[in-house]
Order: structure tokens, then sequence, then C-alpha cells
């Protein structure tokens, strides 16, 4: 699970910016090109409103700073 996670976000960011260095040296996402958080799931089990929310949460930590909110659910 997790190792193999690590292993593909490593390995895509390692790529990514190999081919756009301007991106890293413009200290984009502080030098990290992918959250250190994951989700699994099956796409058959997953309603549109998950995904939607798991996006919106990764999209407001990254904002805030990782900080918490209260959920509107």
């Amino acid at each position: 699970g997790s190792s193999v996670v690590k292993a593909l976000k490593g390995r895509s960011a390692f790529l990514f910016f190999k081919n756009h260095p301007e991106i890293k040296q413009n200290k984009m996402w502080g030098g990290h090109l992918w959250s250190p958080s994951y989700y699994f799931g099956t796409v058959g089990n997953m309603s549109k409103e998950v995904v939607e929310k798991y996006i919106n949460d990764q999209i407001y930590n990254a904002v805030s700073g990782g900080k918490p909110y209260p959920s509107p659910h």
C-alpha cells in the first residue's frame, strides 16, 4: 500500500521536476509536487460527493497550511 504510493509519487515528482526545473526553482509547493496524503478506494464504491470532498479538503489544506476546519456534513 503506502510503499507503492511513495514510490509512484517519488518517481513521478523526480521526472516532473527533471523536465520542468523552472517550477522547482520558483519554490512552488514548497519544493514538493505531491501532498503527503493519499486515498485508496474503488471507483464503483465512491460517490461523486466523496471524490469532490476529498479534492476540496486537499485544496483547503494546501491553502490553509493544514489547519483543520469543521466539516459541513
